[in-house]
């Protein structure tokens, strides 16, 4: 009977405790906006978005802003931040406890948390400057995901009505928020994101004990569903855009034989039952976790919106969406994160895929030690790797595989699969494909164009092919022009790796030591404030 009553006073201790610290009203009046912007723009620096407009918006009479496919003038800070958004967290206050995060429940960190008010003031004058030229926006879970997302969709109202703002926005949106909500969300921003974090269940489990996959995925689902049928109801394809070259690779993942083929594997893995279970490159399809509580679809969407936007007219998500994936932090191999992007890609539609190598900055015994270097030249090679999945005609099974699961880090994607496949090698110039020359290191899609163009009209040389852009230091191992090599070097692996890592050197070291010498840029930095 004691230990019963013991028991009961511990539980509404702990519920008391819960209740104060989730359902006060957080205040700042300590901190004057000019802090709050100071400690929110530097909370906000993990989460990468190096992102472009992707939409098409001329400018209003009466409103303030516009959006084109290439309006976002990109100024990068060394660890990878946009400088040209304002890129801010609405709060760092945060109920969870995501061991991985510096802005985690657990940390002491200064904390502080903007008004929807005041996100509109600093937006509109920062712009007014000519200091940004769009919002990005992000936060912490203050309370609850629902209240969170309530706020932000708040501010966003602000933007878009009161303050009749028309530029380019990007919002992070919170998993676990309601459909309403992320309806809202979606036709008042340009571009939605849903960071996935972790590509596993089993790291999810132990690095954010408060997401699941399927809270993560079931809105990303739902946008990607809502933005299909959006741009069918208008007339376009449900998919998204994609670089024309992608339209004569028929291996690429975004080729319909591609798309085909996942459809059929994701129709295998139902039939056997292998669902997601946390292994290497599980993830549910997006067909799956939309039936889990039912798709978003436009005119659901809509409806889901508040009623002050009813007269916005305003197109869901144009820029489409993206998400992001930390490196680092967990033991995943590169192949396991190459699937997990193909998948996201092929299943999900999504604009881009993010990774974000991990800061050592929390001690835990699941993550990696304070002093462990920075994975930057891993990210580096991630990003190369995925420009091959969109833009080479790549699958994420040819780089990599269960038996070499990692890249060598020394020298980039193409030529680490190039030297795995020398019986492909040499390619001629003169009668290769538009597929097979991408497949060459150093030529890229505008190279590889020019070349089929130029070859048309007479014979190519190497000075020809250097003034169109191939780069000879690489690429001149791979090809012959006219039958003849550029020197009499031999197709060998060995030899050509050191020549490859000779050429890189200077190159991966600046990467490696990247993070030696920066300060976080900051809006103080360009005289702002």
């Amino acid at each position: 009977m004691k230990r019963t009553n013991v028991r009961k006073t511990l539980e509404n201790k702990n519920t008391c405790l819960y209740n104060k610290t989730m359902n006060i009203e957080i205040k700042n009046s300590n901190y004057t906006t000019q802090e709050k912007l100071q400690i929110l723009a530097d909370a906000a620096k993990y989460d990468v978005a190096c992102t472009s407009s992707g939409s098409s918006r001329r400018g209003k009479k009466g409103e303030l802003g516009n959006t084109e496919a290439c309006g976002i003038c990109h100024s990068f800070a060394a660890d990878g931040r946009c400088i040209s958004l304002l890129k801010i967290l609405m709060t760092n206050h945060c109920a969870y406890d995501c061991k991985y995060c510096i802005n985690r429940a657990s940390n002491d960190v200064k904390r502080a948390t903007f008004t929807p008010e005041e996100i509109c003031e600093l937006t509109i004058e920062f712009y007014k400057r000519n200091y940004i030229e769009g919002l990005f926006l992000s936060s912490g879970v203050l309370k609850n995901p629902t209240y969170t997302m309530e706020k932000m969709c708040e501010t966003l109202l602000l933007l878009r009505t009161k303050y009749h703002f028309n530029g380019y926005i990007h919002v992070k949106t919170i998993p676990g928020a309601s459909d309403e909500l992320l309806a809202a969300a979606g036709y008042l921003a340009d571009r939605i994101s849903v960071n996935l974090e972790l590509p596993t269940e089993e790291g999810l489990r132990t690095l954010a004990p408060n997401k699941t996959m399927k809270t993560i995925l079931n809105p990303m689902g739902k946008v990607q569903n809502t933005i299909a049928a959006h741009r069918m109801a208008i007339g376009k394809t449900a998919y998204m855009e994609r670089s024309r070259g992608n339209q004569l690779l028929n291996n690429g993942i975004f080729s319909e034989i591609s798309k085909r083929n996942y459809r059929e594997s994701l129709e295998e893995k139902k039939k056997t039952d292998r669902l997601s279970d946390g292994k290497d490159g599980a993830l549910p399809s997006q067909k799956e976790m939309g039936r889990v509580d039912g798709l978003l679809t436009w005119d659901n969407a809509y409806q889901l919106a508040p009623h002050d936007m009813s007269g916005l007219k305003r197109r869901f998500a144009p820029a489409g969406q993206s998400t992001q994936m930390i490196i680092g932090a967990t033991g995943e191999s590169d192949y396991t994160l190459l699937q997990t992007t193909q998948q996201l890609y092929q299943g999900f539609d999504l604009k881009r895929v993010f990774y974000s190598a991990y800061i050592p900055l929390n001690e835990d015994d699941a993550l990696p030690g304070l002093g462990t270097p920075t994975p930057l030249l891993r990210e580096h090679r991630l990003y190369q790797a995925d420009w091959l999945l969109r833009f080479y005609g790549f699958q994420a099974g040819e780089l990599l595989s269960e038996e070499k699961p990692d890249f060598n880090e020394l020298i980039d994607p193409k030529c680490d699969w190039a030297l795995r496949h020398l019986e492909q090698f040499p390619v001629e110039i003169e009668t290769a494909s538009y597929a097979r020359l991408l497949r060459v290191p150093g030529i890229g899609p505008k190279s590889a164009s020019r070349i089929t163009h130029a070859r048309r009209y007479g014979r190519l040389d190497f000075a020809s092919l250097k003034k169109m852009g191939v780069v000879l230091k690489r690429a001149h191992y791979f090809i012959t022009c006219g039958g003849k090599q550029m020197y009499h070097t031999p197709v060998e692996a060995s030899y050509i790796t050191r020549q490859l890592v000779s050429v890189d050197k200077k190159d991966v070291w600046n990467i490696e030591h990247s993070n030696e010498s920066y300060v976080q840029l900051s809006l103080a930095d360009f005289g702002i404030g």
